[in-house]
């Protein structure tokens, strides 16, 4: 508003010294010139020097309002300028601030992260404290030379009650329930055993592109000649599996030694130590479960870790069974003890010629090893897509005897040009066996496991858990092949305690009978002709020591189907570092069916069974 006035007041002065020069420049119309006084000059002269003063005045102050607005000016610009300071300033402020705050947040989070690291970091130094004094004060492996060694196995306090005594330790040995007429049937029976405890240690080394590996398992369920129960139960160490093993990156394995045959199912794969065994207290089992322990050479292939494929070698055997055969035929021998068999014999009996010149001794060998012409051979396939763990396999065994045409005849028979028995034209001869089987297993709702199991064939019987005979003897002196089969079903609970199982097994064994028309009677096994009637009628000891039950006379008794039903849990008390505790009881009910024989009188046919009730306990103590 200073400005606005200040400038009328400068247009009025200047408008003012205008019209003043407007009227001294006019032109006036001529008048009478009057003679101009010396006065009349000097008026003049001063009203033109006041006229120049005022006007030097007004430009005086004209000049000072133009100072006054260009420093105005210059001060509205100075407030502008400063203004525009002022709000850049502030804007930059509120940036710095915002920033600092962005700063002070970014910090706040920064340290609340660090802080929570270094409690990560306490937190793990102390768990790694931790993990490094267990590994000091308990370690799970032992660290030796590049390789893991890991202990195992378990001691075991156990107990069995038979309603029929069997004579038998903590095992049962299905296929010596005894027939209605045995002593041992009217007798029951009561051991405790700690046999069954078991040490392990696997070794472990990591190459490259492998993993080697080792495994030795052992218990004290074997027997010496001095064994007993009667004051310290010294019964030796026994090896259970000894093997080593390649596993390479790609896949391949293979495993050499004493291990569980690959007939047996595992959890996992063809895996060593994944062996699906039957939970029970039984060493022995449970009647239907198909496996071996012995010499294998196994090369296997995982495709995948959803299918694997196994080929083994593995140690043969023949476990015959047969009747009223006459001396024609060899399959292998007793035990030599120089050549680390077992050499016991069990029983000898001496006859004397009718000429009084001779006397015959004939023992009868604990253990009879065949001579066998080439390994077993088994291949398998396994498969688990996602739901269930399934395996199908084949099992090839040889035979080999040795036979003599002339080796039972009659003494006044001529065989091959010499009267008599004789070794004349002594010959080898060679059967082929085997069989397919199956297994598959199935977790139906978490905690419950669900399995069926098959094999089927012929000269196969050694391979279920009762040891049906593998062959009989025709009446040539060549091998007649028992046809077997063998199955079982397990149901197991797992839950974190407790662990149930159920489990209902079969094994059958045919008929391998021939007729010999030159002695005019049956050999071989399961004839319909061979006497059953004296399974019924009790004999008195075979000598006086009473520790010899009496043989049953007319008592063939050929087994023709074991049947077993199991059930049992194991209860742990404890399961941690320290190890684990557990109790474990088991009840099984098995009977044992024979093949029909001749009855009380002519035309009946009689097939006697046995079946044994048993309890089992045991306390274990597993080492960690």
């Amino acid at each position: 508003m200073n400005a606005i006035r200040n400038l009328c007041l400068l247009l009025a002065l200047t408008l003012l010294a205008l019209s003043c020069l407007a009227q001294t420049d006019t032109p006036t119309k001529p008048k009478k010139e009057k003679a101009a006084t010396a006065a009349d000059v000097q008026a003049l002269k001063d009203a033109i020097a006041a006229q120049q003063a005022a006007l030097a005045r007004q430009q005086q102050e004209i000049q000072q309002l133009k100072n006054e607005l260009q420093h105005k000016d210059q001060s509205v610009q100075q407030a502008q300028s400063a203004a525009a300071d002022a709000s850049a300033k502030a804007d930059a402020a509120q940036a710095q601030a915002s920033q600092q705050q962005e700063t002070v947040t970014d910090l706040k989070k920064n340290v609340a992260d660090l802080q929570t690291n270094v409690n990560n970091a306490a937190t793990s130094i102390q768990e790694t404290q931790k993990n490094i004094h267990d590994e000091i004060e308990n370690p799970l492996a032992i660290h030796y030379k590049g390789i893991t060694l890991t202990p195992g196995g378990f001691l075991a306090a156990e107990f069995v009650r038979r309603s029929r005594a069997l004579g038998a330790d903590i095992n049962t040995p299905f296929n010596s329930l005894t027939m209605p007429g045995a002593s041992q049937s009217y007798m029951s029976e009561f051991f405790g055993s700690g046999r069954q405890s078991r040490f392990s240690l696997l070794a472990q080394g990591k190459l490259k592109s492998a993993t080697l590996s080792g495994y030795y398992e052992g218990d004290f369920l074997s027997a010496a000649v001095t064994s007993n129960n009667n004051e310290s139960n010294s019964y030796p160490f026994r090896q259970r599996q000894a093997w080593g093993q390649a596993a390479l990156d790609s896949g391949w394995t293979v495993t050499g030694g004493q291990m569980w045959s690959l007939v047996t199912e595992t959890h996992h794969g063809v895996d060593n130590r994944t062996e699906a065994v039957p939970l029970t207290i039984d060493p022995q089992y449970t009647v239907g479960f198909s496996w071996a322990r012995q010499y294998a050479v196994r090369v296997s292939k995982d495709f995948g870790n959803k299918f694997w494929l196994a080929a083994s070698m593995e140690n043969s055997q023949a476990t015959l069974t047969t009747h009223s055969n006459e001396d024609n035929f060899l399959i292998g021998s007793a035990g030599a003890s120089g050549g680390l068999y077992n050499s016991a014999i069990s029983t000898c009996s001496s006859s004397i010629n009718s000429t009084a010149t001779s006397v015959t001794t004939t023992c009868t060998p604990i253990a009879g090893y065949s001579f066998n012409p080439s390994p077993d051979f088994i291949v398998k396939a396994v498969a688990e897509p996602g739901f269930g763990h399934y395996e199908i396999f084949g099992l090839n065994t040889n035979f080999r005897d040795r036979i003599f045409p002339c080796g039972g005849v009659s003494s006044t028979t001529v065989c091959n040009g010499k009267t008599g028995p004789s070794a004349l034209g002594a010959f080898n001869d060679t059967r082929n066996g085997g069989g397919f089987g199956a297994n598959a297993r199935w977790t139906l709702a978490k905690h419950l496991d669900f399995g069926l199991h098959f094999l089927g064939g012929k000269g196969i019987g050694r391979y279920g858990t009762s040891t049906l005979p593998d062959t009989a003897i025709r009446a040539d002196g060549a091998f007649n092949l028992v046809k077997s089969a063998q199955g079982l079903g397990t149901l197991e609970w797992h839950g974190p305690k407790l662990d149930v199982y159920f489990n209902g097994g079969v094994e059958y064994a045919g008929r391998a009978y021939d007729y010999d028309p030159i002695l005019n009677k049956y050999v071989g096994y399961g004839a319909p002709a061979f006497n059953s009637y004296g399974c019924y009628t009790e004999t008195q000891p075979a000598v006086n020591n009473g520790f010899a039950p009496g043989s049953l006379a007319d008592c063939t008794a050929d087994t023709r189907a074991l049947m077993e039903g199991t059930g049992g849990f194991w209860y742990r008390f404890y399961s941690g570092p320290k190890g684990r505790f557990q109790f474990g009881a088991q009840y099984s009910y098995v009977t044992r069916e024979t093949w029909y024989g001749v009855g009380f009188t002519k035309g009946t046919a009689l097939a006697p069974s046995g079946l044994d009730n048993m309890v089992f306990t045991s306390l274990r103590y597993y080492i960690p």
